[in-house]
Formats: C-alpha cells, sequence, structure tokens
C-alpha cells in the first residue's frame, strides 16, 4: 500500500543544504539542553540572520526537522567542525529526514556509478520521480512550480555535499567526500545512511560482518 503523504515529506524544498547554518543551531542545542529553549534563543536573537521574522521561523523549522534526526554524538561534532565536515552531516540529517532523496541517492545515484555511467542526465530525474509518484499520488498533484523547486534544491545540496560535479556541459555523480569522523559516528549509528554517500552494499555487507 503507498505510503500517505504526510510521511513522505518534501519540506526539505524550503531550505538548501546550509551546513553553516546547521552548525548554530545545533551548538545552541548543546548550549541549551532542549529544542524549545533553543528555538526561542534562535529566534530571539536572529541568530541565522534571517531578513525577516517569517523567513527566520521557517528556516528554524526545517533544520530543527533535520537535526532531530541525529545522534548526539553527531550533534556534537556538527556544533564544533570545520564546514566540510558540518556539510556531511547536514546531507546526513537530510538522508534521515527526507526519504525521497535517500531513494534518490542510494538507489539512482549509486547504480549509476555501479554501472560505470556517472553522467547524470534529465531522463534519471524524470523517470525517478515519476517511479515515486506511482507510490506517492500526491507528487504529481505538486505544482509545476513546486516540481521545479524540488529538483532545484535536490540538486544545489548534491552539489554542495560533492556528489554532483560539472563535466564539460553536463554533471557528473561521484562518492562525496566523508570525513573519517563523520564515517566512525555513521557506523556507529546505523551503516545503512552510508548508502547515501554512495557507498556500495558490498561495502555495507562488509561493514555489517
Amino acid at each position: 500500500m503507498p505510503s500517505p503523504v504526510h510521511v513522505y515529506p518534501l519540506g526539505f524544498a524550503s531550505l538548501a543544504l546550509r551546513p553553516e547554518l546547521a552548525r548554530i543551531v545545533a551548538h545552541a542545542l548543546l548550549s541549551h539542553g532542549d529544542w524549545a529553549t533553543t528555538k526561542r534563543h534562535v529566534l530571539s536573537t536572529n541568530a541565522l540572520q534571517a531578513r525577516t521574522a517569517s523567513t527566520a521561523k521557517r528556516i528554524e523549522q526545517e533544520l530543527r526537522r533535520r537535526l532531530q534526526s541525529l545522534t548526539r554524538s553527531q550533534l556534537e561534532l556538527l556544533a564544533s567542525a570545520p564546514l566540510d565536515t558540518c556539510s556531511a552531516l547536514a546531507w546526513l540529517a537530510v538522508l534521515k529526514t527526507t526519504p525521497f532523496i535517500l531513494a534518490f541517492t542510494a538507489n539512482v545515484l549509486r547504480d549509476k556509478l555501479d554501472a560505470s555511467d556517472p553522467v547524470l542526465r534529465p531522463s534519471d530525474y524524470e523517470n525517478f520521480f515519476a517511479s515515486q509518484a506511482i507510490a506517492h499520488p500526491a507528487l504529481q498533484q505538486r505544482t509545476p512550480q513546486t516540481k521545479v523547486k524540488i529538483r532545484s534544491v535536490l540538486f544545489s545540496m548534491l552539489r554542495d555535499v560533492g556528489i554532483l560535479v560539472p563535466l564539460a556541459k553536463e554533471e557528473a555523480v561521484q562518492r562525496p567526500p566523508l570525513p573519517e569522523e563523520v564515517r566512525t559516528c555513521i557506523l556507529k549509528d546505523n551503516p545503512r545512511w552510508l548508502a547515501g554517500f554512495l557507498v556500495s552494499d558490498a561495502e555495507l555487507c562488509t561493514m555489517h560482518g
């Protein structure tokens, strides 16, 4: 039975990866101890440097949704890490909270690498979206503008984390940089999330073993 749309969130389209903002929120959480107090602090001090109060609320809400999926050790690393490590952890939070992105990355992009076909073509995404719409019909009810936004933000994240790189007039898929400390904290959590970093099933089986 197809999953209802409310368990297939697409709110990620409201915010790009923004690892520097994720680090700010993680640091605030460790300082204040709980999410309610952290939210009040972030909004009252405009810690995210938003231009309007409504924008600040939108950004805080989406970052909180993502970061609540991270373990304590992942949040501690995020709060004090350099930007490349923050990018990997912000991407991990997206993978944990957005099945749409995890499916595209772990299935479509990994398959392309496995097939030695790293060039990402428009049809790769279009076919994926169509397949997801079969399981989640509400996807097809999104407006054309929303569909464009979903694709745009997804591809922006893939570039920011280092999965998509320029190749002549196209873009290519590669395994992104994965700092050792991030890899370690993912293994302690659940190795399955490494599929979102394009780690192959064969490697994952070895890790489980």
